[in-house]
């Protein structure tokens, strides 16, 4: 008999549950963000709806928009690079640095299965504007691919999911991260391309979250 874990708003979930949901929102995670780097792309910027942002020292910055919710891409090529050195980064711990360095806590609640792992992650008070004293429930599942791409699939469990995991404590604010991750691909020379995605919605976290850490990772 499967143990149930305790949820805000008079409902519960079991880990049976908990793990077949994870599984299901990582896999959907993972097939957007693969989605979103393909590399048959080229070309097809007027109809896959990416609209470049800026092109600087071999970085791309794209932008795609459904409604009110916006999808920001960057791609570059790391030279010299393979995809096991650069994966070594690549995670939801590392990427919470870059957004912001008053990151007071950043730690596994739970491993679901050996690729995929629930973090909790906290800002302190001396954050910027948008990460201040604000708390992250996320997912990360790491895959490697048949063809040898590895994707690092992150974003948050849903409010009621991650109150019965890790309630909300003190007077900090429970923040949404919609899917994003890393895609990376080899190639010759024992290089690789990488593209990291992330989504938002309108009124939501900005590009900041890609561009910067783009940028931090070069």
């Amino acid at each position: 008999m499967s143990r149930t874990v305790p949820c805000s708003r008079s409902w519960s979930i079991s880990e049976d549950s908990l793990k077949r949901y994870v599984q299901f929102a990582s896999e959907s995670c993972i097939q957007e963000l693969l989605a979103a780097s393909d590399t048959n792309r080229s070309g097809n910027s007027n109809n896959d709806g990416w609209k470049v942002l800026t092109l600087d020292n071999g970085v791309e910055i794209s932008k795609r928009r459904s409604g009110s919710l916006h999808t920001f891409r960057s791609r570059w090529v790391l030279r010299s690079v393979s995809p096991q050195q650069f994966i070594t980064v690549a995670n939801a711990i590392d990427a919470a640095k870059q957004w912001d360095s008053d990151l007071v806590e950043a730690r596994y609640i739970k491993e679901i299965e050996d690729n995929l792992s629930i973090i909790r992650l906290r800002f302190g008070d001396n954050s910027k504007p948008l990460f201040r004293n604000r708390e992250f429930i996320v997912y990360e599942r790491r895959q490697t691919m048949e063809d040898g791409t590895v994707v690092v699939a992150v974003a948050s469990l849903p409010k009621e999911i991650a109150a019965g995991l890790h309630p909300k404590q003190n007077n900090s604010i429970r923040g949404l991260l919609l899917q994003s991750g890393w895609v990376v691909e080899k190639l010759e020379d024992n290089s690789c391309a990488v593209t990291y995605v992330v989504q938002i919605l309108q009124g939501g976290f900005p590009s900041v979250l890609s561009i910067n850490s783009t940028q931090n990772w070069l």
